[in-house]
């Protein structure tokens, strides 16, 4: 069962700058009317249930597009239905069904405890007390926030917070969730417990997941399907497999050893950049593996490692490359 059917989906914005005279400069009182297309007739479709990926570089349409999938905005043309409604017809009764979670913005009041939070948003949600109170009992159980739902939000660590944020979104038993960059801002441990619980909602729950981030690690745990959009235009819909294949599949580490050593060079392994004791390394994990990289060190010249993803903006101009070969 589809949940979200989107086809030529459009939206236009106009501004209007100064015009320009003959002789090239700005006119003071004459304007041009100017047409961005921030999404640019785009169509795809979302299977019930499934942990879906739409990301792109800041600017390439991804947020215009769920403000339209939600029915904050209105698209220029095309057609969009969610859960089978359409988002800027049937906004309030589509609002009952999903739920959104946002990183860079919290929903919860910070004077008041998540427990009292979950109270007032259960009421806005029309939820009766007795069903109210089941809902706040399996959900605080399920992201372990017992022990601190009864103090104030603002005293609570940002992890703590998103789980809040979390349960909040869940009360009134959604049939998707949105996820705009919800590990943001939160230590390594944080964002790892995070991801877990966000794919236990989507396999025990069976909600379906909607997730932007632009962070590689979090869609790769999360997500078994990617749709990359940029320019208002969708470059890539593909499996999570297939992308870890083709355009993950390079780790970035960066090694500080106790003295300066000469690293050779193999299929797989190069050296980006070194300098004194530190080195940057690109190593192509479809050509070898980290056991290799190691193998190139002593274990008591290694002072510091770090272990990152290719960054999402280098995936992205490696997909147009691709495509333009």
């Amino acid at each position: 069962m589809k949940v979200i059917e989107v086809d030529n989906l459009r939206k236009e914005f106009i501004t209007k700058k100064r015009a320009t005279k003959a002789n090239g400069k700005k006119s003071l009182f004459k304007r041009e009317k100017v047409v961005k297309n921030a999404v640019d007739g785009i169509s795809f479709s979302v299977e019930e249930g499934e942990a879906l990926a739409f990301i792109g570089p800041n600017g390439a349409g991804k947020s215009t597009t769920i403000k339209m999938l939600t029915g904050i905005l209105y698209p220029t043309s095309g057609e969009i239905k969610v859960l089978g409604m359409n988002p800027s017809k049937n906004r309030v009764n589509l609002s009952r069904q999903i739920g959104s979670v946002f990183g860079q913005k919290e929903q919860l009041w910070i004077h008041i405890s998540p427990y009292e939070n979950f109270k007032f948003f259960g009421s806005i949600y029309d939820i009766n007390k007795k069903e109210l109170e089941k809902r706040i009992e399996e959900l605080s159980s399920l992201f372990e926030i017992k022990e601190y739902m009864h103090q104030p939000v603002k005293s609570l660590s940002l992890g703590q917070r998103m789980r809040c944020e979390m349960v909040a979104s869940l009360l009134h038993n959604p049939k998707m969730l949105f996820f705009d960059e919800p590990t943001i801002g939160l230590d390594p441990i944080a964002k790892e417990t995070l991801r877990k619980l966000i794919k236990k909602i989507n396999k025990e729950l069976k909600t379906t997941i909607l997730f932007t981030s632009h962070d590689v690690g979090d869609i790769e745990e999360v997500c078994k399907r990617v749709i990359i959009i940029n320019n208002g235009n969708i470059v890539l819909d593909d499996s999570m497999k297939n992308l870890k294949y083709h355009y993950l599949n390079k780790k970035i580490v960066e090694v500080n050893l106790k003295k300066d050593v000469k690293i050779k060079e193999k299929e797989g392994i190069k050296v980006l950049k070194a300098k004194d004791t530190l080195y940057k390394i690109e190593v192509d994990m479809n050509k070898t593996t980290m056991d290799e990289l190691w193998g190139l060190f002593k274990a008591d010249e290694i002072q510091d490692i770090t272990i990152s993803s290719t960054p999402l903006e280098e995936i992205i101009k490696d997909i147009y490359r691709g495509q333009n070969d």
